[in-house]
Protein backbone atom coordinates (compact mmCIF):
# COMPACT_ATOMS: atom_id res chain seq x y z
CA UNK A 1 0.00 0.00 0.00
CA UNK A 2 1.43 3.60 -0.77
CA UNK A 3 0.38 6.65 0.78
CA UNK A 4 -2.35 7.80 -1.57
CA UNK A 5 -4.43 4.21 -1.19
CA UNK A 6 -3.36 4.79 2.45
CA UNK A 7 -5.25 7.82 2.38
CA UNK A 8 -7.93 6.73 0.83
CA UNK A 9 -8.49 4.00 2.91
CA UNK A 10 -8.31 7.07 5.88
CA UNK A 11 -10.95 8.75 4.04
CA UNK A 12 -13.02 5.35 4.08
CA UNK A 13 -12.68 5.07 7.86
CA UNK A 14 -13.60 9.07 8.12
CA UNK A 15 -16.64 8.39 6.52
CA UNK A 16 -17.65 5.70 8.75
CA UNK A 17 -17.08 7.01 11.39
CA UNK A 18 -13.97 4.72 12.96
CA UNK A 19 -11.83 6.91 14.02
CA UNK A 20 -9.90 4.39 16.02
CA UNK A 21 -8.82 2.72 12.10
CA UNK A 22 -7.87 6.33 11.24
CA UNK A 23 -5.43 7.08 14.28
CA UNK A 24 -3.97 3.33 13.75
CA UNK A 25 -3.21 4.93 9.89
CA UNK A 26 -1.51 8.18 10.87
CA UNK A 27 0.70 6.37 13.27
CA UNK A 28 1.87 4.24 10.34
CA UNK A 29 2.00 6.77 7.74
CA UNK A 30 3.09 9.86 9.54
CA UNK A 31 6.41 9.78 8.96
CA UNK A 32 6.03 9.04 4.89
CA UNK A 33 3.57 11.82 4.70
CA UNK A 34 6.13 14.34 5.94
CA UNK A 35 8.59 13.03 3.88
CA UNK A 36 6.52 13.07 0.58
CA UNK A 37 5.46 16.79 1.94
CA UNK A 38 9.21 18.00 1.54
CA UNK A 39 9.79 15.83 -1.90
CA UNK A 40 11.41 17.68 -4.60
CA UNK A 41 8.52 15.92 -7.29
CA UNK A 42 5.87 18.45 -6.84
CA UNK A 43 3.11 15.25 -7.34
CA UNK A 44 4.58 13.31 -4.46
CA UNK A 45 4.46 16.46 -2.55
CA UNK A 46 0.57 17.14 -3.97
CA UNK A 47 -0.84 13.63 -2.51
CA UNK A 48 1.14 14.45 0.90
CA UNK A 49 -0.78 17.59 1.14
CA UNK A 50 -4.05 15.86 0.37
CA UNK A 51 -3.53 13.05 2.47
CA UNK A 52 -3.36 15.50 5.30
CA UNK A 53 -7.18 16.10 4.72
CA UNK A 54 -8.39 12.27 4.19
CA UNK A 55 -6.83 11.23 7.44
CA UNK A 56 -8.31 14.25 9.20
CA UNK A 57 -4.45 15.30 10.21
CA UNK A 58 -5.10 18.35 12.17
CA UNK A 59 -2.01 18.04 14.03
CA UNK A 60 -0.21 18.74 10.49
CA UNK A 61 -1.57 22.28 9.74
CA UNK A 62 1.67 23.77 10.20
CA UNK A 63 2.98 21.17 7.05
CA UNK A 64 -0.38 22.09 5.40
CA UNK A 65 0.34 25.93 5.63
CA UNK A 66 3.70 24.64 3.63
CA UNK A 67 1.46 23.59 1.03
CA UNK A 68 -0.32 26.62 0.50
CA UNK A 69 2.74 28.31 -0.22
CA UNK A 70 4.39 25.91 -2.53
CA UNK A 71 5.01 26.73 -6.06
CA UNK A 72 3.40 24.47 -7.78
CA UNK A 73 0.06 24.95 -8.34
CA UNK A 74 -1.14 20.83 -8.02
CA UNK A 75 0.31 21.35 -4.63
CA UNK A 76 -1.66 24.44 -3.75
CA UNK A 77 -4.68 22.87 -4.56
CA UNK A 78 -4.12 19.84 -3.14
CA UNK A 79 -3.54 21.81 0.10
CA UNK A 80 -6.61 23.78 -0.30
CA UNK A 81 -8.98 20.56 -0.61
CA UNK A 82 -7.28 19.39 3.04
CA UNK A 83 -7.96 22.70 4.25
CA UNK A 84 -11.53 22.60 3.68
CA UNK A 85 -11.86 19.02 4.57
CA UNK A 86 -10.23 19.98 7.64
CA UNK A 87 -12.53 23.23 8.16
CA UNK A 88 -16.10 21.26 8.14
CA UNK A 89 -16.13 20.45 11.52
CA UNK A 90 -14.97 24.06 13.19
CA UNK A 91 -13.54 27.41 11.35
CA UNK A 92 -10.24 27.61 13.23
CA UNK A 93 -8.18 25.93 10.24
CA UNK A 94 -9.69 28.55 7.98
CA UNK A 95 -9.77 31.50 10.54
CA UNK A 96 -5.81 30.41 10.98
CA UNK A 97 -5.34 31.13 7.55
CA UNK A 98 -7.23 33.51 6.29
CA UNK A 99 -5.00 36.46 5.53
CA UNK A 100 -2.82 33.69 2.69
CA UNK A 101 -6.72 32.58 1.98
CA UNK A 102 -7.33 35.99 0.85
CA UNK A 103 -4.34 36.58 -0.98
CA UNK A 104 -4.95 33.23 -2.34
CA UNK A 105 -8.23 34.35 -3.98
CA UNK A 106 -7.63 37.80 -4.81
CA UNK A 107 -4.43 37.12 -6.80
CA UNK A 108 -3.09 33.39 -7.10
CA UNK A 109 -1.81 32.98 -10.57
CA UNK A 110 -3.62 29.41 -11.04
CA UNK A 111 -7.55 30.43 -11.35
CA UNK A 112 -8.47 26.99 -10.13
CA UNK A 113 -6.34 27.68 -7.16
CA UNK A 114 -8.28 30.85 -6.55
CA UNK A 115 -12.09 29.65 -6.64
CA UNK A 116 -10.29 27.04 -4.02
CA UNK A 117 -9.30 29.39 -1.90
CA UNK A 118 -12.90 30.96 -2.46
CA UNK A 119 -14.14 28.01 -1.45
CA UNK A 120 -12.16 27.57 1.85
CA UNK A 121 -13.38 30.79 3.19
CA UNK A 122 -17.07 29.28 3.18
CA UNK A 123 -16.03 27.55 6.40
CA UNK A 124 -14.23 30.07 8.34
CA UNK A 125 -16.13 32.60 10.43
CA UNK A 126 -17.99 35.31 8.60
CA UNK A 127 -15.82 38.55 8.60
CA UNK A 128 -16.71 41.50 6.97
CA UNK A 129 -12.90 41.67 5.47
CA UNK A 130 -13.72 38.51 3.59
CA UNK A 131 -17.17 39.21 2.20
CA UNK A 132 -15.99 42.21 1.16
CA UNK A 133 -13.56 40.67 -0.90
CA UNK A 134 -15.41 37.98 -2.38
CA UNK A 135 -18.23 40.58 -3.09
CA UNK A 136 -15.41 42.72 -5.01
CA UNK A 137 -14.47 39.54 -7.28
CA UNK A 138 -17.96 38.66 -7.56
CA UNK A 139 -18.21 42.27 -9.25
CA UNK A 140 -15.28 42.74 -11.10
CA UNK A 141 -15.18 43.23 -14.77
CA UNK A 142 -11.84 41.66 -14.98
CA UNK A 143 -12.67 38.02 -13.27
CA UNK A 144 -13.61 34.85 -15.19
CA UNK A 145 -17.41 34.04 -14.61
CA UNK A 146 -16.80 30.74 -12.78
CA UNK A 147 -14.66 32.78 -10.70
CA UNK A 148 -16.87 35.45 -9.97
CA UNK A 149 -19.98 33.13 -9.23
CA UNK A 150 -17.50 31.34 -6.74
CA UNK A 151 -17.14 34.40 -5.01
CA UNK A 152 -21.11 35.47 -5.33
CA UNK A 153 -21.85 32.00 -3.96
CA UNK A 154 -19.72 32.02 -0.76
CA UNK A 155 -20.28 35.62 0.11
CA UNK A 156 -23.93 35.25 0.20
CA UNK A 157 -23.09 32.08 2.78
CA UNK A 158 -21.07 33.90 4.67
CA UNK A 159 -23.59 37.00 4.69
CA UNK A 160 -26.44 34.72 5.75
CA UNK A 161 -23.82 33.06 8.30
CA UNK A 162 -23.05 36.10 10.22
CA UNK A 163 -26.79 37.38 10.18
CA UNK A 164 -28.02 34.40 12.17
CA UNK A 165 -25.21 34.99 14.80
Amino acid sequence: MNLQEAAAQAQAYAEAGDERAIADLRRKWEDELESAARHSDYRIRAVAYRAIGQFRFRQKLELLHRGLEDESPACRGSALVSLELLSRDGPAPVNQSRRLLHEMANGDDNEAVRRLAIVCLKNGSPQRETIVLLGGLAESDEESRELKETARKVAAQLTKKSRER
